[in-house]
């Protein structure tokens, strides 16, 4: 009927008409409605309490409006309670209105307190950022302090020192720990001069006072123990020991005042060559003496004649190798080694020969015996020596042995021209063949010291030794060749066994 109506009105207002077309779509059509309504109802049926009062028999109109009634009734009675309330609720609403209130306030209050603890945060981040740089400050000034203090402390010149220098004797300790700072302090300021530090104007007049009042001290005291030396029956051990404990004396002097610290090196190195050259000298000649004068009274030495294949007419007490029976008295033969092989080793590194001693006992030395004392006191000596000088004079290699050379060099030359003259003398085989193997022991005893102070000496005995070893065993071996085996006498033809 309202489209009806509408068109009708359109039609009397002379206005087109047009029709719509909507289909399925068309939402006003009564198949639609119908069929909402029958979903609508479905849904109801379904209900519960539907269900049970369509189960009852009930009439759905009445229990319709008993229920509305009841709805009613409640309602009304509801607004009654509620009117009843009415004060509670409007006390209910003021409370929670000013609970509001105050959790706006609270609200507020945290907000102030966030704004706080965001500033705390801040200003503990400032107050770190400021502890960190405060830190590195402290460190940078601990780090400047002491290596500030440790300058000041190297660059003053205290008291203490100026006394012991200037005061105390040089055999104090005091007076070595002192002298050992004011060495460094020396190097200290020199250093420092380099890098044109103005602090060292101010105690260099000073350093350079003590250092010249120091090596004045010293050079007096090495000077008094190397002229000690000279005394006559001087142990000139007991000095030299006394010198290795004042060794930083000669450092002092190396580092500070190198030129008196070479005339104390000269003055040494004289006095030195002068007491071994005096001692082996008289040692050698009274050694000498000796073996001359038991020679004689004893007629041991063995003589250009005593050869193997010699004829025996002038010499009636001499034993030849060939010889039936000996005709000697307290004497052994040329030719027998006997117990002169222990010149190789119980009698190596025994104690020298005293001369005096041995003309007073009678006491008879073979070749070998003599060359033996002579060389054991000769490397005893050496060895001791070079450690000394290596050990004081701060020196090693080829400068510790052009030291040594220049302090024995004048007693080697003796020993040389010594050994010379008495193996030119000498027809004793066995006596120059145990004097080279002597050698050779004494070469390895300078080795494993890891002493090579001797080592061109050694070769250059042993250049006269084998030379004429090798000539007296020639000299006996044309002996023998052209010797008569008629004229030696009674002669066991049998192999020897």
């Amino acid at each position: 009927m309202a489209d009806n109506v509408d068109v009708s009105s359109k039609l009397d207002e002379g206005l087109p008409v047009i029709n719509l077309h909507l289909g399925e779509l068309d939402f006003t059509s009564e198949d639609f409605l119908l069929d909402e309504v029958d979903l609508h109802i479905q849904e109801n049926l379904e209900d519960d309490i539907v269900k049970e009062a369509l189960k009852k028999g009930v009439d759905l109109r009445q229990y319709s409006k008993e229920i509305e009634q009841e709805l009613q009734k409640v309602e009304n009675e509801s607004v009654q309670d509620y009117i009843k309330e009415s004060h509670n609720i409007a006390s209910l609403h003021k409370q929670i209105a000013a609970f509001d209130t105050i959790l706006q306030r609270m609200e507020q209050m945290l907000n102030g307190f966030q704004g706080d603890l965001s500033s705390i945060s801040t200003e503990i981040q400032s107050l770190q950022d400021q502890s960190i740089a405060m830190n590195v400050k402290l460190k940078n000034r601990q780090a400047v302090r002491g290596e500030l203090s440790q300058y000041v402390d190297e660059m003053v010149i205290p008291e203490s020192m100026i006394t012991t220098i200037l005061e105390t004797p040089v055999t104090e300790d005091d007076f070595k720990e002192q002298l050992h700072e004011l060495n460094h302090k020396i190097n200290f300021v020199k250093e420092q001069s380099f890098r044109d530090a103005r602090a060292c104007l101010d105690v260099k007049d000073i350093l350079e006072k003590l250092k010249i009042k120091a090596i004045s001290k010293i050079r007096e005291f090495l000077l008094q123990k190397i002229y000690a030396f000279r005394k006559p029956m001087t142990n000139y051990q007991i000095p030299q020991n006394t010198l290795l404990k004042f060794r930083i004396f000669n450092e002092f002097l190396m580092a500070n005042e190198r030129h008196v610290a070479k005339e104390i090196r000269d003055e040494y190195v004289d006095t030195m060559s002068k007491i071994y050259y005096s001692y082996f000298k008289g040692y050698s000649s009274r050694l000498t003496k000796l073996q001359k004068e038991l020679a004689k009274l004893f007629e041991e030495a063995a003589a250009r004649d005593d050869l193997m294949g010699v004829e025996d007419t002038a010499k009636k007490d001499i034993l030849f190798f060939f010889s039936s029976k000996p005709q000697l008295k307290n004497r052994s033969t040329v030719f027998t080694l006997g117990n002169r092989g222990e010149i190789l080793t119980t009698e190596l590194e025994a104690p020298v020969i005293v001369p005096h001693a041995a003309a007073k006992n009678e006491t008879r030395y073979s070749f070998e015996s003599i060359f033996r004392s002579l060389h054991f006191a000769l490397m005893d000596n050496s060895c001791r020596e070079y450690l000394f000088i290596t050990d004081f004079f701060m020196v090693s290699g080829a400068g510790a042995q052009n030291l040594f050379e220049a302090i024995l060099g004048k007693t080697l030359t003796l020993f040389l021209k010594i050994v010379e003259e008495s193996v030119m003398d000498c027809y004793d085989s066995i006596g120059i063949f145990l004097s080279a193997h002597v050698v050779y022991r004494y070469q390895s005893i300078m080795a494993k010291r890891n002493i090579p102070a001797l080592d061109r000496y050694w070769e250059t005995i042993l250049s006269h030794l084998w030379p004429r070893f090798e000539y007296i065993v020639t000299m006996n071996i044309q002996s023998v060749r052209e010797c008569e085996p008629s004229k030696l006498g009674h002669i066991d033809n049998r192999p020897h066994y």
